[in-house]
């Protein structure tokens, strides 16, 4: 039987689909040649897969964390420019 990855790991693995659809996304959506309610619609799938992308990114932040310090995570050092609330 095929082993199904963990909930916490499904986040980190997804994160390069994500982001190429997102990707793919914004270049569609660059081109103009969308209706509004198209437009709309790829914008709150943007805003989806954006989250999808931010949601794994924290959780990949976390596990380095734990491995670098298993017993003290909160005590390791924020990557540079990982401030929150930037974008």
């Amino acid at each position: 039987m095929a082993k199904k990855p963990s909930a916490d790991a499904a986040p980190v693995a997804d994160f390069e689909t994500s982001l190429d659809q997102l990707e793919q996304l914004v270049e569609k959506m660059e081109h103009g040649e969308m209706s509004l309610e198209d437009s709309l619609a790829a914008y709150e799938r943007g805003v989806g897969l954006y989250r999808r992308c931010q949601q794994a990114l924290e959780q990949a932040e976390l596990r380095v964390r734990l491995l670098t310090d298993p017993d003290a995570p909160d005590k390791a050092e924020p990557f540079p420019g990982a401030g929150h609330g930037d974008g």
